[in-house]
């Protein structure tokens, strides 16, 4: 598309602290800054490209480079999800660019001594004038992170175009094709005319699968699906066997399918043990933090999955659910640390950064191609060239075929109405249809698992001859056949039977509160944690104040804004609020 060439991230001026060195571009993120400023005056700019390929570094690059040259004065992100605030504003921290995560839809300005924000679609439609407001005041520029929430499907695309018509500046971004139904396009992406009444959106750079996997930016992937033997009983009280690899009707598929996701059943354990050996593997050849994710469909498969993995391994993984205070912070200690697994619902579906994230196990009855491919783009994220991914799978055929479309980039496409039926398969559908949405009164009894072939190429693989020498290279396709991995997995299919026979009487997991103990802040913090910190001593400090005067706070607080001119906290800079709290200590 252009000439691959890298750069470094332009120095972002006064705003930028010292420590920070100059981040070198991936070759893509360099052509497609040089697309973008082969057109000075545009003001909507979509990029898509694979999960792990660096769409956040592009952005930040991009931003600065506006900053610096006066071409925007802030810079607004928005996200799908308040962990993803966080992981902005420290990755903008890095890069120079002081953006706040936290600030509320009740407080009017942006904080002074900051760049700008990170928000959320939900807070966009909450109060879309007081956004609009925030990015006109200045000359914004606005990143719609993972754009297809802004969808008119979800009721949040007209508060976003409301929100920011007005900005100078739009960058949209995406990791993975997406489709919206006839009528409901997405706000300032554009779309072509290609015959027969069909739309289709036109991004203005796109970077897939393929060429990521050429560049060594993304990880391998292998698939490796289990199939097995489930028996239910249905509403006539009759008991079902089918296995998951065998053709069957809709809903026998998705009974069987259902009952081999029961946690009370054989085959969870046995693929928990599977992913469990192949993170020992890679942590014994060249991968010491390797670590693996468990996708459960809802919460209490979530924690029943987790007295599995207890069970099965030994160790306690970490339990991340959304109602969880502590979800966020629990991420990014898995991130940071040495965990073999953590288990979560849909925390680290889409956006989320784990790099030493290499194995997935899906356990949920999810099956949309956006959803399985943000899921997939978690355990994607390159290192080094010698690691791989490993998603574990259940032999089913939507799943199935997902795993073989996923490298095939697609365009989003708008279907023509004439042309859409009802039923018609979304990509992005409100709720998520899920395997046990085909069956009714259902009780699981038993399921069992066993390695049934890895996918390449779009076909299934079953295993060949392979030799002990091969298992250094197990997964890594280009140095092991497709057939010799499949081998090398099956071989270990007994052993790993046979510990899960040995383990389905232990005990079970400890309380999830011990998953993970909280860790302490890292002494070199990002300027809206340092901020926030500041926020919170000069509170505590008021309230020590007002305990030993006998004084409302309220009052303390007026007369500290009097002693120590300037804006209430929320909007206060850090120089500001440090200000504050030495006046406070003083008189204390």
């Amino acid at each position: 598309m252009s000439t691959r060439t890298s750069r470094a991230v332009p120095a972002q001026g006064a705003q930028r602290r010292a420590s920070t060195p100059a981040r070198a571009l991936r070759a893509w993120q360099s052509a497609a800054l040089d697309l973008y400023d082969a057109e000075p005056g545009r003001e909507d700019f979509l990029v898509t490209a694979t999960p792990g390929a660096g769409k956040t570094t592009f952005a930040l690059a991009l931003a600065s480079r506006l900053l610096e040259r006066r071409v925007v004065d802030r810079v607004v992100v928005v996200c799908p999800t308040d962990h993803l605030r966080t992981q902005w504003a420290d990755a903008a921290d890095r890069a120079g660019v002081v953006l706040d995560p936290a600030l509320p839809n009740s407080v009017g300005p942006v904080p002074a001594g900051a760049q700008g924000y990170v928000t959320t679609y939900a807070q966009v439609a909450g109060k879309p004038a007081l956004h609009a407001a925030r990015s006109t005041a200045k000359r914004t520029l606005v990143v719609l992170d993972e754009v297809h929430h802004a969808g008119d499907g979800l009721s949040w695309g007209d508060a976003c175009a409301e929100a920011f018509e007005g900005a100078r500046r739009r960058l949209c971004l995406t990791g993975t094709p997406f489709r919206t139904k006839p009528g409901e396009r997405i706000p300032f992406v554009h779309y072509e005319d290609v015959g027969g009444g069909e739309l289709r959106s036109r991004a203005d750079y796109t970077y897939g699968y393929r060429e990521a996997l050429a560049d060594a930016v993304v990880r391998p992937v292998v698939f490796a699906a289990y199939t097995g033997t489930s028996r239910w009983r249905n509403s006539a009280g009759e008991v079902v066997a089918a296995s998951l690899s065998e053709p069957g009707t809709r809903s026998v598929e998705a009974a069987a399918w259902k009952t081999a996701l029961d946690p009370r059943g054989g085959w969870v354990p046995h693929v928990v043990a599977a992913m469990d050996d192949r993170i020992t593997h890679l942590r014994e050849t060249g991968m010491p933090d390797a670590g693996g994710l468990v996708l459960a469909s809802d919460q209490d498969d979530a924690r029943a999955y987790a007295d599995v993995v207890k069970r099965v391994t030994g160790t306690a993984p970490v339990l991340i659910l959304s109602d969880d205070p502590k979800a966020s912070r629990k991420i990014e200690d898995f991130a940071a640390g040495t965990q073999r697994m953590a288990v979560c619902v849909r925390m680290v579906s889409e956006g989320v950064d784990v790099p030493r994230a290499a194995c997935l196990a899906w356990m949920t009855s999810y099956r949309t191609p956006l959803f399985f491919a943000q899921a997939v783009g978690r355990v994607v994220r390159s290192r080094s060239p010698r690691e791989s991914a490993t998603v574990f799978l259940p032999a089913v055929r939507p799943l199935l075929a997902l795993a073989a479309e996923l490298e095939s980039e697609r365009e989003h496409v708008l279907p023509a109405p004439a042309q859409a039926p009802d039923d018609a398969l979304d990509l992005l559908p409100p709720p998520e249809r899920e395997a046990s949405d085909a069956v009714g009164q259902h009780e699981s009894l038993e399921a069992d698992a066993q390695f049934a072939h890895v996918l390449h190429g779009g076909r299934a693989v079953v295993a060949e001859p392979a030799g002990p020498e091969d298992e250094e290279f197990l997964g890594i396709p280009g140095l092991l056949t497709p057939e010799q991995t499949a081998s090398l997995l099956a071989s270990r299919d007994e052993e790993t039977r046979r510990r899960i026979a040995a383990s389905r009487g232990g005990d079970g997991a400890e309380d999830e509160g011990a998953a993970v103990e909280d860790a302490p802040e890292e002494p070199d913090e990002a300027a809206w944690r340092s901020t926030a910190g500041l926020r919170r001593e000069v509170n505590r400090l008021v309230g020590q104040l007002a305990a030993r005067t006998g004084v409302p706070h309220a009052v303390v607080h007026r007369r500290l804004r009097t002693e120590v001119p300037g804006p209430g906290s929320a909007t206060a800079s850090p120089e500001l609020l440090a200000r504050r709290r030495d006046h406070l200590l003083a008189s204390l």
